[in-house]
């Protein structure tokens, strides 16, 4: 049996690997239905081999498997390995991102018939999933590095896939860069863990992390000023994650990254890239559980992108840059549930917004596929008469969205911010106000788009509308199969995952004062929807639907004037709070203006200047004036000869007798 799992174990990440690497270097030869069936049937085996791994860890109860598969290199004593830990924690997320991604292969088949990058495409997006799966089941962080990496290069290629396009390369260039910035802060975490608990292997970090020594260091970044170790270590992990789970300031990369294919979109947004950043500091929770202030600095910042990037989904016109700040919203509930240490409820969010954002996002391009790949939701309406699957299955992933009771948004939406509201962390406060209201945001936006592409007038030319039809069965059967889990996963996984045992062996809650979700009661799922259905959070949402349905349906007149009227903050949303102006002015400007000054001084004149041309003007110079003895005339030479010796036996005579007398 251990054989077979071991073979499992691997054979779960080289699948898609080797998926991408047929067709990626023979996709020319194969031709593109052969290329796009490598890639789904090792996507495929990879999500039966998580399927199977989720049955032995969870279903048989066997225990966590922690193994190393090879030394990569050994450097004064240290080992950097290769590794896989799995447990219930890495089984739910092989789940996820499995699924997830197969939905994607698929769907992409319909999306992409006619690129001519079809068989570059699918081998991204093979690799992407590779990427993934070696992050979620590392052991180690040189494992977990590598991933991270490897996600970050990817949606570089992939979100500048269409590389003919300007703002297409703008995107993939400014997400690079932006990551780039939250993966110095996270190898530096890296470095400082290696550096004090003298290992890279998570068993082995996390047992020094619970030694009196280990809590009790200090770092010194200023002269007199001494920082907590293990505050410094984790603040520097959660800088890595606000780049790739893009939290505020490093949010700005997420909403340009639509620039890629829609298939994308909804593989970056919901099950890999952004969700890595959540899962790292669930897995850390054995150090952040030692942090109050790190565990603060996470709740604080998710708290702020959860509510801030909410507002700007109201004013978006283009579908998929809705769905987009959608995602940035709720990763911040993810964050403000890791910082009041309720892991459990962010995975769980994790989990169920992976199904229904996959869903809207698809649900999304499957719109764009029909009007002809136009985004504006300005020139769409009553699109449901032409394409009900579609609109159907919008309809459960709005819902399951917003937290509409019975849907799996609702269970672990709510977690959060009870969790949140039972919160001792410093900051908790805020955080509780940013989810409520972000709650009432989130359908204000969502049911917005809803009824903006779905009902309402027919917005759209003669021609588009003489074509509109439902979508092939390889994207609408994509549709179907995550509607699904959107609905129901939600009512099946909350008592395991949040109030019952699943997370035990994975997840470290230390401190009881942070055990925040063993503090809600519960029954039952019956109880805890009726329970719901009676808090603010419920009657927040049903305000949010009904004030997006009345300044949409009813009296768009009056949105039209309250945006006149507020025009300052309109101005300030549509700029993005200007957080892509400033960095161009300062960072990318200043960049440009240091390197202009830079070339112009450090280059031109010094090194071109001082050392290149005026070491070659000195010898030129010394040249010259040697030339000038060189006349040709023999007495001239017969001069120095003798001035020479003369000056020979002066010196000789100097030394022989001038001293001594």
């Amino acid at each position: 049996m251990k054989e077979y799992m071991d073979s499992i174990y691997l054979l779960t990440p080289l699948a898609p690997l080797v998926g991408a690497i047929i067709a990626g270097l023979f996709g020319k030869f194969i031709g593109r239905s052969a290329s796009h069936w490598v890639t789904i049937l090792g996507v495929g085996i990879s999500f039966i081999c998580a399927v199977i791994i989720f049955n032995h860890i969870v279903l048989d109860a066997a225990p966590a498997v922690n193994q190393t598969i090879y030394t990569w290199m050994v450097s004064d004593g240290f080992n950097f390995q290769v590794g896989f830990l799995i447990d219930k924690l890495t089984a739910i997320m092989l789940i996820v991102v499995t699924f997830v991604s197969l939905m994607v292969h698929i769907y992409t088949i319909g999306y992409m018939k006619e690129d001519p990058g079809y068989q570059r495409f699918f081998c991204y997006i093979a690799l992407f999933t590779f990427a993934m799966l070696m992050l979620v089941m590392a052991n180690n962080f040189m494992q977990l590095f590598f991933g991270w990496e490897l996600v970050g290069l990817v949606s570089y290629l992939l979100i500048g896939f269409w590389h003919k396009k300007e703002t297409a390369i703008f995107a993939n260039l400014k997400a690079f860069l932006v990551n780039r910035i939250g993966d110095f802060g996270f190898i530096l975490g890296i470095a400082a863990i290696l550096m004090f608990a003298g290992s890279l292997d998570y068993d082995k970090v996390f047992a020094v992390a619970q030694t009196e020594d280990f809590q009790k260091q200090t770092i010194s970044i200023f002269p007199g000023v001494h920082w907590s170790a293990i505050t410094f270590i984790c603040i520097l992990l959660f800088i890595g994650a606000m780049g790739k789970s893009a939290q505020v300031p490093l949010h700005v990369w997420l909403p340009d990254s639509m620039e890629g294919p829609t298939p994308i979109s909804a593989l970056i947004h919901a099950a890999t890239m952004v969700t890595a950043g959540i899962f790292m500091v669930a897995r850390m929770s054995p150090l952040y559980e030692l942090s109050t202030t790190a565990l603060s600095v996470v709740m604080i910042i998710g708290a702020i992108t959860a509510l801030s990037m909410g507002f700007l989904g109201i004013v978006q016109n283009d579908i998929k840059r809705v769905v987009a700040y959608s995602t940035l919203s709720q990763l911040g509930y993810m964050t403000v549930a890791l910082g009041a240490s309720a892991y459990s409820a962010a995975i769980f969010h994790l989990m169920t917004h992976a199904f229904f954002k996959a869903l809207l996002f698809l649900g999304a391009g499957s719109v764009i596929i029909a009007m002809h790949h136009k985004q504006d939701m300005r020139e769409m309406g009553n699109i449901r008469k032409y394409m009900p699957i579609t609109y159907f299955t919008a309809l459960i992933g709005s819902l399951a969205l917003i937290g509409f009771p019975g849907f799996s948004g609702f269970y672990s939406k709510d977690a959060i911010i009870e969790a949140t509201h039972l919160s001792t962390i410093p900051g908790a406060s805020f955080a509780y106000f940013a989810v409520m209201a972000g709650v009432f945001i989130t359908a204000l936006y969502s049911f917005r788009m809803f009824f903006m592409v779905f009902h309402g007038k027919e917005r759209m030319d003669d021609h588009t509308r003489d074509h509109l039809k439902e979508s092939s069965w390889v994207v609408t059967a994509p549709l179907i199969l995550l509607a699904i889990p959107s609905v129901i996963i939600g009512a099946i996984a909350i008592e395991p995952m949040l109030f019952g045992s699943y997370f035990n062996d994975s997840i470290k809650v230390t401190d009881a004062a942070h055990a925040t979700l063993s503090k809600i009661h519960f029954e039952s799922v019956i109880g805890f929807t009726i329970h719901g259905m009676m808090q603010p959070p419920f009657f927040l949402a049903m305000a949010g639907i009904a004030s997006a349905w009345f300044f949409t349906l009813k009296r768009p007149d009056l949105a039209a004037a309250a945006q006149s009227k507020l025009k300052i903050i309109h101005t300030l949303l549509i700029n993005k709070y200007y957080f892509d102006a400033f960095n161009q002015k300062v960072f990318a400007g200043g960049s440009r203006r240091l390197g202009a000054f830079l070339w112009r001084y450090g280059d031109a004149k010094l090194i071109d200047g001082f050392f290149v041309n005026g070491s070659a003007k000195s010898v030129g110079w010394f040249s010259s004036v040697v030339r000038r003895l060189q006349t040709g005339y023999l007495y001239h030479y017969a001069i120095a000869i003798i001035l020479g010796l003369v000056g020979m036996l002066s010196w000789i005579i100097w030394n022989e007798y001038g001293v001594t007398k």
